[in-house]
């Protein structure tokens, strides 16, 4: 194993188990190099976190498609918030990355092409009835920092809790007669002030 996959390998441990917090130093001291081989492999620790959960990024845009790709807009966003709710719920360093506000943070997690897409889908899902006419963009970003709440002894359990929570909220986001009106979006799906399913 070369010296870029060891502090790949370090850093997918550390990010995962304490959050994109860890310092770089640590990375690199975890990984058995000095900090100046961790910088020229890695000049940023953006570049290092995109590097780090590329095949998560990868499977939540697969998530993504399959769910803009399903004919019923309604389950195709169920499936899609189950399934992230999930593999954030696997992976608490993921969850940051995609979260985060660090300086080209949303485009090194994907997370514009992410909200844009579920941003159309979910307009299909209120033009079929099916999600309520007030859902917001930042309903669903309100439930991925909720799930990334969630501590559990085991990753199992972690998950089992994660399905929960994500059936709770499908519950909630569904078209009834019995909603009360929500109070005003905080603003939190900036990167989608484009989209159209966010107003």
């Amino acid at each position: 194993m070369d010296n870029r996959d060891r502090v790949l390998d370090a850093a997918r441990a550390l990010f995962s188990a304490d959050g994109l917090d860890v310092p770089m130093r640590e990375v690199a001291r975890r990984a058995g190099v000095g900090p100046a081989t961790l910088y020229r492999h890695f000049p940023t620790k953006q570049m290092l976190v995109a590097e780090a959960f590329a095949d998560q990024l990868n499977a939540c845009r697969t998530i993504v498609d399959e769910g803009c790709a399903d004919p019923d807009p309604w389950r195709g966003l169920c499936m899609v918030i189950e399934k992230i709710c999930e593999l954030h719920a696997r992976d608490r360093g993921f969850t940051e990355a995609f979260l985060s506000t660090l300086p080209g943070a949303p485009d090194v997690a994907g997370r514009e092409y992410t909200v844009k897409a579920v941003a159309g889908l979910a307009q299909r899902a209120k033009d079929a009835g099916r999600l309520r006419s007030d859902f917001v963009l930042d309903d669903l970003v309100l439930v991925l920092m909720a799930n990334k709440g969630i501590h559990a002894a085991s990753t199992a359990t972690r998950v089992v809790a994660s399905r929960r929570f994500a059936a709770l909220a499908i519950q909630a986001f569904e078209a009834g007669p019995h909603h009360a009106p929500l109070p005003p979006a905080p603003g939190l799906a900036s990167t989608a002030s484009a989209a159209p399913a966010g107003a």
